[in-house]
């Protein structure tokens, strides 16, 4: 079965609107929803339809999200129908906070799910048997950038320009957007103390173009999202960029090995161009916890930033 699988992982997609169906999206928080029936909790217990439940949180708006996510998930049905000879139909549940987003996961509403790297990292604390499926590839890399930007007419060109500025981070629970950027901040010297004030914004796209409209002097947003408000006509600019490891895709506690194994190969044989384009990656990567150390060190280092 197993090289019979990795042989199929090479099909293309058969139509994104058969396979993809919307169990949530920006209407409202996830948490709130009444969760998805007919989870996989192993291989000898589907029915004629397979269905899995795949989690989002809108790090930025969830139409965007959608329209971002749709083909690969499309494409990964077609894979995994192949892999265990049985039709799979995976939906898609966007949850409106990060906070819904890893309690979807760690609560098994979900049966996988794609989260930025810090909130990967309190997942696992709040659920041990949570795993990595695979990490997303940035030109063959796990490593993609965070940007500090400011207007395009400001006078700033260097973080210790920031003091006595107002910031704008993005979720709480963000790793651009909160715990690596106030790393960098704390690293150059500046405090909350420091600012002339700061608050959470919420999204990437939030924050630069609350940076754009010079309701703040600077903001930290990830580059894809940045260098996307650029081309639309954003007056921003970076002043510094620094580096983040790329998402995992995470399995839930209790997934079957068998199905574990049929998504992570599919995953890390996905060639669909167009797929991977949507998605902004050139692949999928073994992942492993420790790829996330830096993230943890992140996050501590982040609690000195008020004090």
């Amino acid at each position: 079965m197993a090289s019979r699988g990795e042989r199929g992982i090479l099909r293309q997609a058969v139509g994104m609107a058969a396979s993809l169906a919307l169990v949530l999206a920006a209407c409202g928080p996830a948490e709130e929803s009444t969760p998805p029936m007919g989870l996989a909790d192993d291989l000898d217990k589907s029915g004629p339809v397979r269905e899995l439940v795949f989690g989002l949180y809108t790090s930025d708006a969830a139409t965007e999200m959608v329209k971002q996510f749709a083909p690969i998930l499309a494409v990964l049905d077609s894979n995994l129908s192949e892999f265990l000879g049985e039709s799979v139909k995976t939906k898609l549940r966007v949850a409106s906070t990060y906070e819904g987003g890893v309690d979807d996961l760690v609560s098994g509403r979900v049966d996988f799910a794609r989260m930025g790297p810090a909130s990967y990292v309190v997942a696992k604390e709040l659920n041990e048997s949570i795993r990595i499926i695979a990490m997303e590839s940035k030109k063959g890399s796990k490593i993609f950038q965070g940007v500090i930007c400011v207007h395009q007419d400001s006078s700033i060109q260097n973080i210790g320009e920031l003091k006595g500025k107002k910031f704008a981070f993005g979720d709480s629970r963000s790793t651009i957007g909160r715990f690596l950027a106030q790393e960098l901040l704390v690293g150059n010297g500046i405090y909350a103390s420091d600012l002339g004030g700061f608050d959470f914004l919420g999204r990437h796209d939030k924050v630069g173009m609350a940076v754009g409209r010079k309701k703040y002097a600077a903001g930290a947003l990830k580059e894809s999202t940045f260098k996307k408000l650029v081309a639309a006509g954003e007056p921003i600019r970076a002043i510094v960029a620094f580096p983040n490891v790329t998402k995992p895709w995470i399995a839930r506690s209790g997934m079957s090995p068998e199905l574990f194994e049929a998504i992570r190969l599919t995953l890390l044989g996905m060639t669909d161009a167009d797929a991977l384009k949507a998605l902004k990656k050139d692949g999928f990567l073994p992942g492993f916890d420790e790829d996330y150390d830096a993230i943890r060190q992140a996050i501590e280092s982040s609690r000195s930033f008020d004090s």
